[in-house]
């Protein structure tokens, strides 16, 4: 009997695996050695299939399918760089704590390391960003009930992150569908009905109330609110305002951002003297965008900081003394109730005001700061928002003010510019919703070919390119003048047009808001992908940004 039908046979068994584990999106990009896992998932019905012919782009497709379904998604790769390929987004999974399992076809041991065409050494090719199950040859002297346990035990255990699992499979890798070997199948019979794993492993118990809390919401509080989900977001910010506490939001919160503005007059000192005056600072969620807010977190010094995210390990940089609690936002806030008190912070509301008026004026006449400061104007009804990192998401974060619970997505693990256009094709993949992404333009040629994965969709998605010629964050940053164009900003004087045209998009190409607002508008009217490349002059972003800035620390 065939080495090629066992193969399929082993195959079989790890992608019920991954099915009785909630993965209903599989990513795949084209191999022979991975032909067997292929063929096994194209094969299951529980399964949604996603292909790329890039891995890297494949990889962040995965990452953004997790993003959106809060659900593990798989990948199927071939041997040798293609896995290699895969470890910017496996970073990005490990630091944001989507669950991500790549399933690596490899050669046969006896092909390692003896000058064999395609053969690396992969098994724990991801570091230690990657959890790892590294699978023995397929053979029928292995139980199949040994398989089954060892992938539930595996893929119960990450339960964050990413999860890599290397296949090593031997020639033959192709031959007819046959009966060959089903009998090895025989102590699985009943599974594949059952919508359980072969294992089942018990979840943590949820979280009990902090026992002096009742005293500590009686003080004076802050509440930081960091990446987080959209509900999570719209429950923080009435929590905040029962207790009468100031919130101080990012972009990623959801929150509403009830005192907006705050990255440009946080350095006030006015802000400075009132938020001195904390006794406690409750943060959820990590990634701070803002430079002010993460500066103010460095040299606070209030009784207690209590950082709560359902993630693991060390989340905040400033190294605050106090207490770090694993747990989901949403169970915490139900068992730690509010009561009622009265603002004590009411001079960050004047602040925050005063500076939405100033920001208003100070942004007429620039493009860039202006998409970020009207922004809410451009989003889709019922829809979700894309942001990329750099120069645009920093705007955002200062200017913008989202309405509660809008869903906001972005990369703020690594806050790499990698993979971004697939990750958000992964975001729209896994909540078919109207979705408006705004990307900088060294973004967007980084991942270019990520733009077929917008070919095909099933509800309207508007890409908007920020072109300002070049990485002008770096202008934002003391960069040696003379080197700057060349060795930092790298400007690039490319249109996108041809880059539209040549996978099928809708494109538009404007320079200021009216034109910017009409062209999202008329995407969001389309079935498909739309490219708007929003052209503006390369530092006067960074010029308004840092010019708001100063403008914040004077009040």
């Amino acid at each position: 009997m065939s080495v090629s039908s066992f193969n399929r046979r082993w195959a079989q068994v790890i992608i019920a695996a991954l099915t009785h584990h909630q993965v209903r999106h599989i990513c795949i990009a084209p191999g022979s050695r991975s032909a067997p896992l292929t063929l096994a998932a194209a094969a299951e019905p529980a399964l949604i299939c996603h292909t790329h012919f890039d891995e890297r782009g494949l990889g962040f497709l995965a990452l953004g399918l997790a993003k959106a379904s809060r659900s593990p998604v798989a990948l199927i790769v071939t041997s040798g760089t293609a896995v290699a390929n895969l470890l910017p987004a496996v970073i990005e999974a490990q630091l944001t704590g989507e669950r991500l399992i790549v399933l690596s076809a490899d050669r046969p041991p006896e092909l390692i390391n003896c000058g064999a065409n395609q053969a690396i050494t992969q098994p724990g090719i991801f570091s230690h960003f990657a959890r790892r199950c590294d699978l023995p040859r397929p053979t029928p002297e292995i139980g199949v009930r040994w398989l089954a346990a060892t992938l539930d035990e595996t893929i119960a255990a990450a339960d964050a992150g990413a999860l890599h699992v290397n296949c090593p499979f031997a020639e033959p890798l192709y031959g007819p569908e046959d009966d060959a070997w089903r009998e090895w199948l025989t102590p699985l019979d009943a599974w594949p009905q059952q919508a359980i794993p072969w294992v089942t492993h018990s979840a943590p118990c949820g979280q009990a109330q902090q026992s002096d809390w009742l005293r500590w919401r009686q003080k004076r509080g802050v509440v930081i609110a960091g990446k987080m989900r959209a509900e999570e977001g719209a429950a923080v910010a009435p929590w905040a305002a029962t207790l009468g506490w100031p919130l101080l939001a990012d972009i990623q919160s959801q929150t509403g951002q009830p005192l907006p503005r705050a990255d440009l007059w946080l350095n006030s000192p006015q802000a400075q003297q009132q938020l001195n005056q904390a006794e406690l600072v409750v943060q959820f969620g990590a990634n701070l965008i803002s430079k002010r807010l993460l500066q103010w977190q460095q040299q606070a010094r209030p009784q207690q900081w209590w950082l709560i995210d359902a993630l693991p390990g060390r989340r905040d940089p400033s190294s605050q003394p106090g207490r770090r609690i694993v747990s989901q936002v949403g169970s915490w806030i139900n068992a730690h109730p509010a009561a009622a008190c009265t603002p004590w912070a009411p001079t960050l509301h004047t602040l925050a005001a005063t500076m939405q008026r100033q920001a208003s004026a100070a942004v007429v006449n620039e493009p860039e700061a202006q998409l970020a400061h009207r922004l809410a104007e451009l989003l889709p009804p019922g829809g979700q928002l894309f942001l990329g990192n750099s120069l645009l998401v920093r705007l955002v974060d200062a200017l913008a003010q989202l309405p509660v619970g809008y869903p906001v997505y972005c990369n703020r693990g690594a806050s790499g510019i990698d993979g971004l256009i697939a990750t958000l094709s992964g975001i729209q993949r896994g909540q078919p919703r109207p979705t408006l992404a705004l990307l900088g333009d060294i973004s967007a040629l980084y991942d270019l070919n990520s733009l077929a994965l917008l070919r095909q969709l099933s509800a309207p998605l508007v890409l908007v390119v920020v072109n300002n010629n070049g990485g002008r964050i770096f202008s934002l940053l003391p960069t040696p003048v003379g080197e700057r164009e060349r060795f930092f900003t790298l400007p690039q004087s490319v249109s996108f047009a041809p880059a539209a045209q040549m996978f099928g998009l809708d494109y538009q190409n404007v320079a200021t808001w009216e034109p910017l607002q009409h062209a999202v508008q008329q995407g969001f009217t389309q079935r498909g992908g739309t490219l708007v490349e929003f052209s503006v002059p390369p530092d006067r972003g960074a010029e308004t940004f840092a010019r708001l800035v100063a403008m914040g620390a004077a009040l």
